[in-house]
């Protein structure tokens, strides 16, 4: 009964990390971008790098097209190459996004105290 509970927490935590990072891109992108504006192919190495979040290219360019389509990215050609940098709505969303996490943090922190 032990490992199938040790299992099935594994499955939970993994899939927690998953949502977190992987459907969550945006935030780790904007953290990116915040700092150095960059190509896509940059983002992806950078996620590896900083956050340990491995990706296939295309589900970075994925995300960073709908980024600009939801106007948290802008583009601008650098040397012939397209590079990505936050808008000021972007900051704003990432701003919002990271209180959330806090607040979410917290409150899991504290629920014995909150009952």
């Amino acid at each position: 009964m032990e490992n199938e509970e040790a299992n099935h927490m594994f499955k939970a935590e993994k899939r927690l990390r998953r949502k977190l990072t992987v459907e969550n891109l945006w935030i780790f992108i904007i953290a990116i971008l915040s700092v150095k504006p960059s190509y896509a192919y940059g983002v992806r190495i950078m996620l590896r790098r900083i956050f340990d979040i491995k990706v296939p290219s295309v589900t970075v360019y994925t995300v960073l097209y709908r980024m600009v389509r939801e106007g948290l990215l802008k583009t601008e050609k650098v040397n012939g190459v397209k590079v990505y940098k936050p808008t000021k709505q972007g900051v704003e969303a990432f701003t919002r996004a990271i209180k959330f996490l806090k607040d979410m943090v917290e409150k899991l922190e504290t629920v014995e105290e909150k009952q």
